[in-house]
């Protein structure tokens, strides 16, 4: 991507491409024009701070997204009761856009931070909830079966099987619904934001610095890189005896 970016932009293919507005250095900056914006950004401009900032509103509305959906995932999946009154409001509610909920979240937690982690909660918990309702209910039925063969009750089972063969498809799916906090990141940062990566956005697009959005847009799909990696190593350290791992 980077190569056909830099043919386009330093060659001047765009026209014989048929994407004659690329041409144009305002529509399509070239990559070292961005990577001195970026470098910029962070030692001039005060970059690092609407990192950080992004990075703690993605970090709370996951974390606290994880904290109930994980537990309510697990007993959707493992209780008929608990599935039949809870499945239905989550399965709906997934299908709402977590935009469409940004007037009344202001209604309720103000222009601030907890209307801003709320939009990435919303776009979440959900459809995490429901992967993780997935990941119990498909536990091997062998597995059940054996333990209650050898005399275990039905908590023994929940607790010392169920719980420990769903644990690496939950981390799975937690490293899933981390991309979606990031992708929700300038939706929730739309509102009256004065820092995050969404507000540099906003505030390039207000004056035509396309330099700008491009490496603030880079600079979202570096971060949700190593968030991807950091899951993928929590997989290998803490479920080494997965079928996944091995492969």
């Amino acid at each position: 991507m980077i190569g056909i970016w830099a043919l386009v932009a330093y060659t001047g293919a765009a026209p014989a491409l048929g994407l004659p507005n690329l041409h144009n250095p305002f529509f399509l900056p070239s990559p070292g024009t961005v990577a001195k914006s970026l470098y910029n950004m962070f030692a001039h401009e005060g970059f690092a701070h609407d990192v950080w900032a992004s990075t703690r509103r993605i970090g709370l509305g996951f974390l606290i997204s994880a904290a109930i959906g994980i537990p309510l995932g697990i007993a959707i999946g493992s209780f008929r009761i608990v599935q039949a009154f809870f499945e239905p409001i989550i399965a709906a509610v997934r299908y709402m856009p977590a935009s469409a909920f940004i007037p009344l979240l202001i209604i309720w937690f103000g222009i601030y931070e907890k209307e801003k982690i709320a939009v990435i909660f919303i776009g979440v918990f959900f459809p995490l909830t429901l992967l993780i309702a997935d990941v119990s209910a498909g536990i091997p039925k062998e597995l059940v079966n054996i333990a209650y063969t050898l005399g275990a009750s039905r908590w023994q089972v929940f607790w010392r099987v169920l719980l420990p063969a769903s644990w690496p498809g939950v981390l799975d799916n937690m490293r899933i619904g981390i991309g979606w906090a990031w992708t929700y990141l300038i939706v929730a940062e739309l509102v009256a934001a004065s820092s995050g990566i969404g507000h540099v956005i906003l505030s390039a697009s207000r004056f035509l610095q396309t330099d700008k959005i491009i490496a603030a847009i880079i600079t979202i799909g570096i971060l949700g890189l190593l968030t991807d990696a950091l899951f993928r190593w929590l997989y290998w350290l803490l479920f080494p005896y997965s079928e996944r791992v091995s492969r």
